[in-house]
């Protein structure tokens, strides 16, 4: 179906749901194929959001479920106020637009940080993970597998040789064993700055549709290391001092161990970063989304600023030095080619 039939299909949704006269206009996406608007509605007292997700690319059961398991915890996300399974729309609350990112600064970072960490230490206490998908070494590995196959060989026509290959495998080996020796909590995924709002004084949650259950410093290391708004080491240090504390003594963390956790933390990042370097390559190449390439530079920052605190990750090390020594952060940006203007292959890895 093409876009202007979608489009047709959505405002007779609307037009049944809500009564004729309503108003709509588009928001920003985010990296999947929905897409979201706000209307207004004559008899209203407010907007509500919609989310178009075509149930072939985007199917609503996985929102629905965590939805609802979120709610019950008690976290603020959106209600639920119309739903079409079988066309994939559904209408939603409006948590309004004051996403943390917007609203960060040096004056006010500390009590925002510690607000979305106390929020993430009631989520994993309280959401109930039972039956998500395992955050797994094929889980793991699959995301891994990105940073060579769309990073290093598709963005930057960077063919890794036999030697890299098999150095890159044993810094994922690295990387798996320390996420699977990690407790296991409710894992948002893609907890930070622009899934994260001020509603009234609460922190409002969205974007949380592929949770998992998994290492326990995932979602930490999304909201600290964000690759969307950067912040000193050292402030970063202490908010994860100030999550460390809160946890043991919440029992959410079965040590006290500090340096331990310091070592999760940093090998998490790690991960999640090698993953965000293919994710942000394969949005431009696969599916035409450009705008994710100006955020490589930090995601790749992360990385040079903390593989070499690992001696075993020394290779990697090795790698990600060649990669800057090679080019600027525009390079970087610009990639080596321009992707074709075709509808995404959903059936790439």
């Amino acid at each position: 179906m093409n876009t202007t039939a979608r489009e047709k299909q959505l405002g007779l949704w609307l037009t049944k749901v809500l009564g004729v006269g309503h108003n709509v206009r588009p928001l920003a996406g985010d990296a999947s194929f929905r897409r979201y608007f706000r209307v207004w509605a004559p008899n209203a007292p407010g907007p509500k959001v919609v989310m178009d997700a075509p149930p072939q690319l985007e199917p609503l059961g996985p929102f629905l479920q965590i939805a609802d398991r979120l709610r019950h915890a008690g976290v603020r996300v959106p209600d639920v106020e119309a739903v079409d399974r079988d066309a994939g729309f559904l209408l939603l609350s409006d948590l309004g637009d004051r996403l943390l990112l917007g609203l960060l600064h040096e004056g006010n970072a500390d009590a925002l940080y510690h607000r979305a960490i106390d929020q993430l230490i009631a989520m994993q206490q309280q959401v109930d993970a039972s039956g998500l998908p395992d955050y797994d070494g094929r889980r793991l590995r699959d995301e891994l597998m990105l940073f060579p196959q769309w990073f290093l060989e598709r963005h930057l026509r960077r063919p890794t040789s036999t030697t890299e290959a098999s150095d890159l495998e044993q810094a994922f080996e690295c990387l798996e064993q320390a996420a699977l020796e990690q407790p296991v909590s409710f894992v948002h995924r893609d907890y930070h700055s622009r899934n994260l709002l001020d509603v009234n004084g609460v922190i409002g949650v969205l974007d949380f549709q592929d949770a998992v259950q998994g290492p326990v410093t995932y979602d930490l290391v999304s909201l600290l290391r964000d690759v969307y708004i950067e912040w000193p080491l050292e402030t970063v240090e202490r908010w994860v001092d100030y999550y460390h504390e809160r946890a043991v003594a919440q029992g959410l963390l079965d040590s006290d161990d500090r340096r331990e956790f310091g070592r999760w933390f940093d090998l998490m990042g790690i991960q999640r970063h090698l993953k965000i370097a293919g994710i942000f390559s394969r949005l431009y190449y696969r599916d035409g989304k450009s705008g994710y390439l100006s955020d490589l530079p930090l995601t790749l920052r992360y990385l040079r600023a903390i593989v070499p605190r690992f001696p075993e990750l020394a290779a990697l090390e090795r790698l990600l030095n060649e990669i800057s020594d090679a080019g600027s952060d525009a390079a970087l940006v610009r990639g080596g080619e321009t992707p074709p203007h075709v509808p995404p292959d959903v059936s790439a890895p």
